[in-house]
């Protein structure tokens, strides 16, 4: 029997996107602080501890622990949780936080259980347990650009993830190799191994500009992979900040002359 709530979506937009969940009365849906967009009038929004999946230990030592868990993987204390107390059907929607792809994981096909990126959570049907997970290998820890903790996301109902750009999904045979940006992995299934490989020669560890490591990810199950980490653009919006600061970038001869020898 499914332990989950059952929920209906949408998902709307295409590089700006929006989750929009349809409820039936007494459904509910659990989402991140601050991913909340619009509700109709109907749904009531309670604050808990933890992911509220039930299966958190009881009393308020074994709340706070497991909330506490979630400050390891950067997440907050607290999640929300939206609830159909209306007569018929309601619907509550949850925004991306910047560019990119909302991707729905039917979490009872997939085997139950998604190694998820530490800031790739959204929101998902109650039920659904949000937690952590510890890369058992040094070198993944140290150097695979999420570091030793990861989320995993449990149950039997429907979660949503969200990445940068556009998402890559792909099953990967037994034995099946695939050589990712470290920044570029969003999710896979446990039975995908996970690890570092060094990039390798003097070339292109010092000129490269890929950095020193590709993460491998090894077959077989599933792998999602986005094309623009959140950390790769904000790089590069720091670094066009740097170049143009104290320029006027509208009006006057130099600024005009600057953008001219840049090329823009």
């Amino acid at each position: 029997m499914q332990s989950s709530h059952q929920i209906d979506y949408y998902i709307h937009g295409e590089e700006m996107q929006l989750v929009e969940i349809e409820l039936d009365p007494q459904e509910s849906v659990i989402a991140e602080s601050g991913s909340f967009l619009m509700m109709e009038d109907g749904v009531q929004m309670q604050t808990i501890f933890g992911d509220g999946s039930g299966q958190q230990q009881n009393g308020f030592l074994g709340k706070l622990f497991s909330a506490g868990k979630r400050i390891l993987t950067g997440e907050s204390l607290f999640m929300t949780v939206f609830t159909n107390a209306g007569q018929g059907k309601k619907r509550v929607s949850f925004a991306a936080p910047y560019s990119g792809k909302i991707i729905p994981l039917d979490l009872a096909v997939l085997g139950g259980k998604i190694i998820c990126q530490k800031d790739a959570f959204l929101c998902a049907a109650r039920g659904i347990s949000v937690g952590i997970e510890f890369q058992r290998k040094l070198g993944s820890g140290l150097f695979g650009g999420e570091g030793f903790i990861m989320q995993k996301v449990e149950g039997d109902g429907i979660a949503f993830v969200h990445s940068g750009g556009y998402v890559f999904e792909k099953d990967l045979q037994a034995g099946e190799v695939l050589k990712v940006d470290t920044g570029c992995v969003v999710a896979y299934t446990p039975s995908v191994d996970f690890d570092i490989q060094f990039v390798g020669g003097v070339r292109n560890t010092i000129f490269g500009g890929e950095g020193l490591f590709f993460a491998t990810l090894r077959g077989p199950g599933r792998v999602w992979i986005q094309s623009l980490p959140i950390s790769r653009l904000a790089n590069r919006v720091l670094e066009y900040a740097k170049s143009g600061w104290g320029r006027k970038e509208e009006g006057g001869v130099l600024g005009s002359l600057g953008n001219l020898l840049d090329g823009r």
